[in-house]
């Protein structure tokens, strides 16, 4: 495992910090406290039945040599707000995708915007991406929100893109942001 956990200072009241074995007990009581809210749009969730389900989650995430996922808890006001990170991470044709997930009642206050934005800049920055990506259930108008405000292009649908812990398929939509667009927009 990793002995320098990765901080992304977003705001004075919010965090990012890339998850440890730490963090299990307290992912796994937001995950359950959210289940109800967090199940119709993501997949994982009815499969985290125990804290040994989150446990080998982050372990997966963080052992030494991961290189396909960097993966960071949302620390609001010093407290766990949700999980943000990079998923897919392409070293070779340097490209990524943004996946996130917020408690139900930390919405509204912008926090994944701001996050993303912190971490979208840390991918072209410090990990010299080209591609971020950000793919959302269709249907999800809180989520798809978030690549929209930020500037995302809007690519298509991925058909039956993904599986649903009720044993149905949903589509999701894709969005882009290239580095050069990304330049672009900041001067």
């Amino acid at each position: 495992m990793k002995t320098t956990a990765i901080e992304v200072p977003v705001s004075e009241n919010l965090k990012l910090r890339e998850v440890s074995v730490n963090d299990t007990s307290a992912v796994f009581k937001l995950i359950d406290s959210n289940r109800e809210y967090l199940r119709k749009w993501l997949p994982f969730v009815d499969y985290t039945k125990a804290v040994s389900d989150t446990e080998a989650f982050i372990k997966s995430v963080t052992a030494e040599g991961k290189i396909s996922d960097l993966v960071f808890i949302v620390l609001y006001k010093g407290q766990h707000a949700g999980i943000i990170g990079f998923k897919s991470i392409d070293a070779v044709n340097l490209k990524l995708e943004v996946g996130y997930w917020l408690a139900e009642n930390q919405q509204h206050r912008g926090i994944i915007t701001r996050s993303c934005s912190a971490l979208i800049k840390y991918a072209f920055e410090k990990m010299k991406m080209n591609r971020i990506q950000i793919k959302v259930g269709i249907g999800n108008t809180r989520s798809n929100a978030i690549p929209k405000k930020l500037g995302f292009t809007f690519e298509g649908i991925e058909r039956d893109g993904e599986l649903l812990s009720n044993g149905q398929f949903h589509n999701l939509e894709v969005y882009s942001l290239l580095r050069k667009e990304w330049d672009h927009k900041q001067g």
